[in-house]
């Protein structure tokens, strides 16, 4: 009843509607030289249905322009394909001199597919053209005009203009016409203004804009879901009659109507209240087109660029799928199909649950699926169907993994159907309901034509996935500094040019010039010394506790091997304790594996020594089978020195950045290392000043005395205590660096510029001239350099950092030893002042600090 109720309400809101859309206009006739035939050949708007006798276009076309050869030849209800089967006898054979087509409409209400409309009517224009030849050639190319949308417009407006052409063309001058508006109802009249060649003045002929809603949606209060239908309206049988109130509408009336179409103070100004009559009937159609309407928004949804990622998108895909299967109560879930491991995993994204995998993030399809289930979704790749869950549970008595998992969520029935693209398995597609019965394998079989529009956006999301993950692993793996990217985007869309063409280029040089260098490293001071400590340490420990298991066996059995296993075992701690050499790790590693391990189990399996044994292989770890207690302090400790110091230095460098533009790149090893280059080449703009290589250096030297603090105020945190050195080395010639793709990375160019590569790798080893102490000291920072000048220059920054507590008084120049193929080099180094924490105001120098650290 509620559904009448509003096809009545809207029928009668479409008839009001037409009374303010439409209404008539007329100019006076003139009286020209005769013409004809002229043949009018349409449908129900040419015969004139509902215009008063002698109203309808083609008569009142003849009046106005005093044509007498004027053919009327509209047939009510005709569609195109009804048009072309009487062409020959109420057209060709009559000899037009013109010929007007309005074709069009009624195959619109009659559904026709569009295609076969434009058909029929290409057709009609092809015979027209043969029968009459040359003098309406013009006249066919320009008036008879097929119609390719007719959901929004039955006449080309093309047709119109065409036609005052033809009449100022014959001296005729075109008038309007007030049964051509009446029986246009989906149109409001538009006024065109054309000059008349006879006699110089200005007429209007008129056109239409058509106003039409195409859909309406009606919820379904008993089933809380939203149907869609689709409205043809015929008005064939209306009369609209303009009254005293009706306002003479310009063209500059309509254009402004047309671009305030929500102002409807403006419409009805425009259009008055009572300023129109109508008479007549409209007749409505409504089709029930939930099904393709749904399609269309599932189509659309899924394509959406932002879909996977959108918070609404899981929302939007359960009323759309709902309005699908017209069932309220249903639920949409994906699961990923992952070939490599053969597994289910969660999609990515805002809100799409998994019902295969419920709260799991990843599940063997063997665990997920039954044998049958398994060959029919993977395999077979066809939908699968489960009408009463707790009915397939029960049957299955509880083993079926699929029927286990989905009565865990309270589902009912479900349908699970491959997603697959030219055999291959993308992922499973699950639609759920609580409701017994109401998924089944009937309307399963709407998944059908949904499908390809699935397939399409999964295969989308895992590109998206994919491009995601490589981007991820080249920023964390193979990162190109921001500074340098446009290089080797530059080369990249010229190689691409060369392939898309054939060129067999290979890629282009990445290289910049003229660029200077800096280097900084804070390394971990006698890191080898510790870590070969540590290994000592547990190599000791665990070759003692394998002594005391084998003097245990040899009390309760006496046997001559256990007595040579101890011998064995004292000759490696004896080792250890004197000497250790680079090999004696993995000696005594294979020991434990080759003849302690299967000693132990064996004695396992005779139950001898349980407990002791079981102990032992329970202090080990668990992937590398040894102690591994002092290593794992040692290098657990050396990653938080090289995590935080690293960090810090990445937030520096974001300042650094803004400051000017430069290359920068970091490495851990028993450190964390820098490189920066600097230059113009690398900017692109033609701004670069040797105040930025100035600064840039200052900054280098205050953020390595900020990280010498970071790592002190941090050193209680740490497992084991380590002490860092810090170093800088000054470079002042420029040089070039190119990117070595085999390698990933940029290194310097030329032989000369390997000096530089030279001085880094092995400064950090150098000692000062004439002793055995190193370059490098804990509690402060070295600064290497060759020239004069760069130590007046460093001598002023630190001058600069004394002022602000960064740096003690007690600097020192010394000469460094020569180096092979590097000599010449010296070094200032300057005590670094520290904090006991971030918020102390004391400044302490390392010494003090440690006192204060240990008390």
């Amino acid at each position: 009843m509620d559904r009448l109720v509003v096809i009545v309400v809207i029928t009668f809101l479409i008839i009001v509607s037409l009374i303010w859309l439409f209404f008539i206009r007329e100019t006076s006739p003139q009286k020209v030289a005769k013409e004809g035939p002229v043949i009018f050949f349409g449908d129900s708007l040419t015969v004139g249905v509902g215009a008063e006798k002698d109203k309808d276009f083609p008569t009142v076309l003849a009046n106005q322009l005093d044509l007498i050869n004027v053919i009327n030849a509209g047939v009510s209800g005709d569609t195109t394909a009804d048009a072309l089967k009487r062409l020959q006898t109420d057209v060709l054979d009559q000899n037009p001199s013109l010929v007007i087509v309005t074709l069009g409409g009624n195959d619109f209400l009659g559904s026709i597919p569009v295609d076969t409309t434009t058909k029929n009517i290409d057709e009609i224009k092809q015979q027209v053209f043969l029968h009459s030849g040359k003098t309406i050639t013009q006249f066919i190319n320009d008036c008879i005009e097929s119609e390719k949308d007719t959901k929004h417009r039955i006449f080309k407006d093309d047709m119109f203009e065409a036609f005052t052409t033809w009449c100022t063309s014959k001296g005729l001058a075109s008038g309007t016409q007030p049964a051509f508006t009446k029986n246009f109802p989906p149109f409001v009249p538009y006024a065109i203004d054309s000059t008349s060649a006879k006699d110089g003045k200005k007429h209007r002929c008129w056109r239409g804009v058509r106003f039409k809603k195409e859909f309406i949606e009606l919820l379904n209060k008993e089933q809380g879901l939203t149907h869609i239908y689709k409205m043809g309206v015929n008005a064939d049988m209306s009369e609209f009659t303009p009254t005293e109130k009706a306002v003479d509408i310009t063209r500059q009336d309509f254009e402004e109507l047309v671009d305030n179409f929500g102002d409807i103070e403006l419409w009805k100004k425009k259009f008055p209240p009572n300023s129109y009559l109508f008479k007549g009937f409209v007749i409505s159609n409504i089709f029930d087109v939930t099904d393709d309407q749904s399609i269309s928004n599932i189509k659309s949804t899924l394509i959406e660029d932002t879909a996977a990622t959108n918070q609404n998108f899981s929302d939007n895909i359960h009323e759309v799928f709902q309005s699908l299967f017209n069932i309220k109560d249903l639920k949409v879930g994906f699961s990923v199909y992952n070939s490599i491991d053969s597994t289910f995993e969660r999609i990515h994204g805002e809100g799409m649950e998994s019902f295969l995998l419920c709260d799991l993030e990843v599940v063997n399809c063997e665990d997920a699926l039954c044998l049958s289930s398994h060959k029919t979704l993977l395999t077979e790749k066809k939908f699968y169907s489960i009408s009463d869950v707790d009915k397939f549970y029960k049957l299955s008595k509880g083993c079926s993994p699929q029927y286990k998992i989905l009565k865990k969520q309270g589902i009912k029935s479900a349908i699970l159907a491959s997603v697959a693209d030219n055999g291959e398995l993308l992922g499973i597609l699950e639609i759920v309901s609580e409701v017994p019965k109401l998924l089944n394998s009937i309307n399963a079989n709407k998944l059908v034509d949904v499908m390809p529009y699935i397939v399409t956006a999964v295969k989308r999301a895992k590109k998206e996935e994919k491009n995601l993950t490589e981007a991820i692993i080249q920023k964390e793996c193979t990162s190109i500094h921001p500074s340098v990217y446009w290089k080797f985007e530059k080369e990249a869309k010229i190689f691409l040019k060369n392939q898309l063409k054939g060129n067999h280029v290979g890629f282009g040089k990445i290289a910049f010039e003229d660029i200077y260098p800096l280097y900084g490293q804070i390394d971990i001071k006698g890191s080898s010394e510790a870590r070969n400590l540590a290994t000592k340490q547990d190599l000791t420990l665990q070759l003692n506790s394998v002594r005391k298991i084998i003097k245990q066996a040899f009390k309760i059995k006496s046997l001559p091997i256990y007595e040579q296993l101890i011998f064995q075992i004292d000759n490696y701690l004896q080792g250890l304790e004197d000497y250790f050499k680079v090999d004696s790790e993995q000696q005594i590693s294979d020991f434990f594996k080759k003849e302690i391990n299967p000693l132990f189990r064996h004695l396992l399996e005779r139950k001898k020594l349980t407990q002791e044994i079981e102990g032992y292989f329970n202090s080990l770890d668990n992937k590398l089978k040894v102690l591994y207690k002092h290593r794992k302090d040692y290098d657990d400790t050396i990653t938080l020195i090289n995590k935080d110091m690293a960090s810090l230095l990445d937030a520096k460098q974001e300042e650094a950045q803004q400051m000017y533009p430069h290359f920068f790149e970091r490495f851990k090893t028993d450190g964390v290392e820098h490189n920066m280059y600097i230059g113009e080449s690398i900017t692109r703009e033609n701004s670069f000043n040797l105040i930025y290589l100035y600064n840039l250096r200052l900054w280098q030297l205050q953020v390595m005395c900020e990280m010498e603090n970071a790592f002190y105020q941090a050193q209680k945190n740490f497992p084991i205590p380590l002490e860092v050195a810090s170093m800088i080395l000054v470079f002042s010639t420029p040089l070039s660096i190119s990117f070595r793709m085999d390698e990933k990375q940029f290194d310097v160019d030329g032989t000369y510029n390997a000096r530089y590569e030279v001085v880094k790798k092995r400064v950090d080893k150098a000692y000062i001239k004439g002793t055995k102490e190193r370059v490098t000291q804990k509690g402060k920072i070295s600064i290497v350099y060759s020239q004069k000048k760069d130590e007046i220059e460093y001598l002023r920054y630190i001058k600069f950092l004394q002022s602000k507590n960064y740096l003690g008084t007690d600097i020192e120049i010394v000469e460094l030893q020569d180096l092979q193929a590097v000599t010449g080099l010296k070094a200032i180094r300057v005590s670094v002042l520290y904090h006991k924490t971030q918020t102390d105001k004391a400044f302490y120098t390392y010494n003090d600090l440690m006192k204060e650290l240990k008390v």
